[in-house]
This record gives C-alpha cells, structure tokens and sequence, in this order.
C-alpha cells in the first residue's frame, strides 16, 4: 500500500482565505501568500529562535511606528541577534511598501526577525544570516468589542528564565494557557508570575480599576507593551492616578473595573473572572473613558503615513 499525504493535508488556502492572495516580505522580496515560505531549517521554526513585533496601522497611517521598531531592535539584541539585514529605515521601509501593495489603510503588521536558517541544533552560530519576515492584513480587535470572560491559568508567566521583556517567538506559555481558556469556554487567561502574582493576560497587559484608582503589573513577568504606556499616559490625562504594583488574583477578584490592553487587542474590557462578575458593568465609566481617548488618540497621534 503506497503512501498517500493528501488525508493529512487540509486546505490550506480554505483556512486562510484572502491571505493567500496579499503580499508578504520576505528578506528583500515581496511574494504573494501562497509563495511566502520560509525553509523548513530556520531556526525560528525549530526552536522558536527569533522575535517579532505586532503592530498596527489606522486610517493611512502606522501607530507608534518608531516605538515598535525600537523595541524589536532590543529583542533582537537581547538574543544575540546583532546583526539585522536591514537598517531601521529600511525595515520601517519595507513594513510601509508591504501595506501599499496590499492597498491596505487599516492593518496588523507582524515584524519577524528569525535567527535564519542553519543546520539542526541549539547552537545559534549553525545559522548564516537572520531572516526578516513582514506581513500585513485585516485584523479586528483580538477578542472582540464585547466584554470578556476570564479564567485564571494554571501555566505561569515565564519571567526568571527568559525576561518578559523580549518578545520572543517562543510563546508556549500563553498558548497553553489559552488552551485552558478554551477548554472551559471564556475568552482568554490571566496568566501569574512565579510568585503567584498576576503577571499578563496570555497577549495583553492587564488594568486594574479600584476607588477610581489605577494599577497595572509591573512588567517583571509581562510585556513592557506599547498599548500599555499609551493607556497609563491617557489615564493620567484624564486625571486618574496611576501606578505599577504587585497585583493578586484576589484583587482582581474585587475590582470595580478590569480591562486588557494590547495592540491586538487594542482596549478590551473584562465582564468575569473565574465566574466572578467584575464591577457593576462591563465596560465600566472609566475603562469606556479610556477606551474612547485611546480611538482618539491612534487616529492622530504618532502616526506615519503609509503614502507619503
């Protein structure tokens, strides 16, 4: 009996549908997504050896481009990726040419910097060149416009292994904690620190609302995000006081107002904890306050023209 792959194989272009069709950079060439591979030797693909930056484009324009740029640049660094293909202004250049010829105003760009392909093994030095990866496309807010469910996981944040800071491809942690999201039916996970102390959400930082107080995790095991220092900027704006503090699940627990924050989640506000009902609705005065100055705020603050 002859070995058949096609029982193995679904359909790829069924699952991704309009993808297939928009452009993808990859290491100075822009392919259509049905040709956009990379070699199955990378070593991002086999050990997750690589970073990448999300990030978003409104009306025209790309928000914080600058921002996202420099902190991919610190992943980079941090791993020991120093010497990047292109300068910042031709990455940034590449990102905007990915979104002209995709003829797109609104997006979520992925930035991806792998270590490249090598011969198998840990060693990053069996890798010749790192590979640069920039892909454009249609993306609602992660988890909706609605309010969401969360539970809190079981899989810790890593922090002491790998610093939070660097936006590894490696994302095993969240993807199982987001596993035990979806096996209970809620939205998404708040995900704890070592400690026990609440660190993340498995793609967003986390706001806690109490008293008209605001207080966030400080960023030993979260993402120092971008989204994050726009909402704590914007709070403060407002007039509310904000502060970074070792947060607890029971704090959560008895908040007035939770809400997640994130470039791809952009501002989420959270109706349930482990069934705890949050507040005495979602999204509540203040986290709508916030998630009306932030709509505001990408439209015509740090923005750089997709055309120029």
């Amino acid at each position: 009996m002859g070995y058949s792959s096609e029982k193995f194989i679904p359909d790829l272009k069924g699952v991704l549908g309009d993808l297939y069709d928009l452009y993808v950079y990859i290491d100075g060439k822009f392919l259509r997504g049905e040709d956009a591979k990379i070699s199955v030797f990378d070593h991002g693909l086999l050990y997750g050896d690589g970073v990448f930056e999300g990030i978003r484009a409104y009306d025209g324009a790309v928000f914080k481009l600058d921002e996202h740029i420099d902190r991919l640049h610190d992943s980079a660094k941090a791993i020991g990726i120093d010497k990047i293909p292109l300068t910042k202004q031709e990455l940034k250049e590449a990102l905007l040419e990915t979104l002209r010829r995709n003829k797109l105003q609104n997006a979520h760009i992925r930035v991806i910097i792998t270590r490249g392909a090598g011969k198998p093994g840990l060693d990053p030095r069996r890798s010749v060149r790192p590979s640069v990866i920039v892909s454009a496309y249609p993306f609602p807010p992660l988890l909706g416009e609605k309010p969401v469910r969360l539970i809190t996981a079981s899989i810790r944040r890593k922090s002491y292994s790998i610093d939070a800071k660097i936006k590894s491809l490696n994302y095993l942690d969240n993807v199982l904690a987001k596993l035990q999201a979806a096996a209970v039916g809620v939205d998404d996970a708040i995900m704890l620190d070592v400690d026990g102390s609440v660190g993340e959400g498995t793609g967003e930082n986390l706001f806690v609302i109490k008293n008209e107080k605001i207080f966030t995790p400080s960023t030993l095991a979260a993402l120092h995000g971008i989204t994050r220092a726009t909402v704590m900027q914007l709070a403060q704006k407002l007039g509310y006081e904000v502060c970074e503090k070792t947060v607890t699940i029971q704090e959560l627990w008895t908040a007035d107002e939770v809400l997640l924050s994130g470039t791809g989640a952009e501002i989420t506000p959270v109706a349930e904890i482990d069934g705890r009902k949050i507040g005495k609705e979602a999204p509540g005065p203040i986290t709508q306050k916030i998630r009306d100055a932030y709509k505001a705020y990408v439209k015509k603050e740090h923005r750089t023209p997709i055309y120029k």
